[in-house]
């Protein structure tokens, strides 16, 4: 491997922190490698002030953008839905579709370069996320306060 060059679960990791980021910024809570009903896990899953849930499919590169075409089945399962590529990504072979936005990323940053079209989910559906979203936050914050050990804890 060439010096400078990143694997895949490199660039994924940098890209996803870089979305985390983003959100963070801009007050929406998020949660990665969050576990959906149909048994998938998508990579970023964001809730707005709003109540506006997000998802980010994070693609490190040509080949694991075309070896995965699961994204369609996130569509039922947020109002907008996102990319997230580096800057350095071939952009023209994402879907030319409305309903999918796209984020640029680094390990540092990320910006919205493309919006995604809203499409409102049903309140049963949207409750039933917004629960799974803050359940799974709370479980994994206690892991972490928990292995912090005695005297030790994590502040929030």
């Amino acid at each position: 491997m060439a010096a400078g060059m990143l694997i895949r679960p490199e660039i994924t990791l940098k890209v996803t922190r870089g979305v985390t980021r983003l959100f963070s910024n801009l007050d929406w809570c998020h949660v990665t490698e969050m576990p959906l009903r149909s048994g998938r896990r998508v990579d970023v899953m964001a809730l707005d002030a709003s109540g506006g849930i997000a998802i980010v499919e994070v693609k490190s590169d040509q080949a694991d953008y075309h070896a995965d075409g699961k994204w369609h089945e996130y569509l039922d399962f947020c109002d907008r839905f996102y990319f997230a590529v580096t800057p350095e990504f071939p952009r023209q072979i994402l879907p030319d579709d409305p309903r999918c936005g796209l984020i640029l990323a680094d390990q540092y940053d990320a910006v919205i370069v493309r919006d995604a079209e809203m499409t409102k989910l049903n309140a049963a559906r949207r409750k039933s996320l917004t629960l799974k979203l803050a359940r799974t936050a709370a479980r994994r914050l206690s892991v972490l306060m928990d292995a912090a050990g005695e005297g030790g804890g994590v502040s929030v």
